[in-house]
């Protein structure tokens, strides 16, 4: 039975029995009882037999994890205790000291410094290109130690919309792996893996929690990336693991095996994987995540049409979903009925000079450091999330200096329309 997504999100990952919960149990254990000492030692030799510890796997997580599989029409995922860590197990799983990565230059903040600072101390390089680039361009920096191919769906906060299939087809032409963030579209709108994408990560704190109660990421692996037929590129997933009793991971595990890989190594060592409760609430929210994208979207199409409107005082507005928009065919194309979520990102005439003038006006709107909430947020990621950026790498991000970056959330569209109004007239 193929099942549309909002079915999908109240029904996948757990299957209640006879006079069982209908929720999804909290399992506060770290621990796991067996009949016998060969028991615990048949598991470490096949791990997916049952459960180890909860650094691993847990039973309120692993229901999370499925779900969120479903969604994105992945083979299975492995969730972690924030997005970072999302994107930093996906890096981790295929590169190593001496390796390389090529990453278009529109992504979320924290995750260039990710690449440009900390990889980088490992060991690791990273090219930025611009996500318009031409194959051409892209060809021109694969090299021998290159691994992956990353990208935002939808960049944080530049909005620029990815061409998945045309860095798909530049991926996979050179036999690596495309990995997408798509937290900001969510599989509900957006669904990488269907044009192309082979990993997809999500920090789940964002639209999936969608109430800003706790942090999460994940990592979900579509199946489909042959690793087998390009050993020699990737001999962490197709020659034995002597750190996991020789296990060769393509071997054993067929096309989850970059998955089992990562949580029997990256997991097992670094340990950040999520709470049982914290899993809980993600469900809750995952729930309802159909419905609220659409809200989100349509709040915020209203919102950027109204500052489009505000002409002397908002110099440019970008939001895929409107017509007009540099992304907005792409957005057609890639996201659902072509709604683009529900952030818009505003550049002030006045500059970085007026933007605190701006924030500070608003009543309803709440200042702060998060994004993809039920509440309407706005930030200024100049001095913020990108504030470690030179003007350079600001620029190779897609930030003006007065950009402000608004999370609209799902109030009465009126009531946020008004507040922005306040905003305006302060800085008009």
């Amino acid at each position: 039975m193929s099942l549309h997504d909002e079915t999908i999100a109240l029904h996948a990952g757990y299957e209640p029995g006879n006079t069982e919960p209908m929720n999804v149990p909290i399992v506060q254990s770290t621990t796991y009882v067996y009949d016998s000492s060969e028991a615990i030692s048949e598991v470490f030799d096949e791990p997916t037999k049952s459960l180890i510890y909860s650094r691993f796997a847990n039973p309120t997580v692993m229901a999370v994890e499925a779900k969120i599989a479903a969604l994105e029409g992945g083979v299975a995922a492995m969730a972690t205790s924030s997005g970072q860590a999302a994107t930093l197990a996906a890096v981790l799983n295929l590169c190593e000291r001496g390796d390389h990565l090529i990453s278009t230059g529109q992504i979320y903040g924290g995750t260039t410094n990710l690449f440009a600072v900390t990889l980088a101390r490992m060991g690791i390089e990273v090219s930025f290109v611009d996500a318009g680039a031409t194959r051409e361009e892209l060809d021109a920096l694969v090299r021998p130690t290159t691994k992956l191919v990353f990208g935002e769906t939808l960049a944080n906060p530049a909005l620029t919309v990815l061409d998945i299939e045309k860095f798909a087809n530049f991926a996979h032409a050179h036999g690596l792996p495309l990995v997408v963030d798509n937290t900001f579209p969510t599989p509900v709108l957006c669904k990488p893996i269907s044009w192309g994408a082979d990993i997809v990560i999500h920090s789940t704190s964002k639209y999936m929690d969608g109430h800003a109660v706790q942090v999460g990421g994940i990592v979900v692996d579509s199946g489909r990336f042959d690793w087998a037929a390009h050993a020699d590129r990737f001999p962490a997933l197709s020659t034995p693991d002597e750190s996991y009793h020789g296990t060769v991971y393509t071997e054993t595990y067929g096309a989850a095996a970059y998955i089992v890989k990562a949580r029997m190594q990256l997991m097992r060592d670094f340990g950040t994987y999520p709470a049982a409760h914290s899993a809980f609430m993600l469900d809750l929210g995952l729930q309802t995540l159909a419905l609220r994208m659409e809200r989100h979207s349509a709040n915020a199409l209203a919102v950027a049409e109204y500052l489009a409107a505000q002409t002397g005082v908002v110099s440019r507005v970008i939001y895929p979903g409107l017509a007009g928009d540099a992304g907005y065919d792409a957005a057609q194309k890639y996201f659902k009925n072509g709604m683009a979520s529900g952030v818009v990102s505003l550049v002030l005439a006045g500059g970085r000079e007026v933007a605190p003038t701006f924030m500070d006006s608003l009543q309803l709107v709440n200042n702060a450091v998060h994004v993809a909430d039920v509440r309407t947020m706005v930030l200024h990621p100049a001095s913020t999330t990108h504030r470690q950026c030179t003007d350079e790498q600001l620029a190779a991000a897609g930030v003006d200096p007065g950009l402000v970056r608004l999370s609209v959330g799902i109030e009465h569209v009126d009531d946020i329309l008004e507040d922005l109004e306040n905003g305006i007239k302060a800085i008009s």
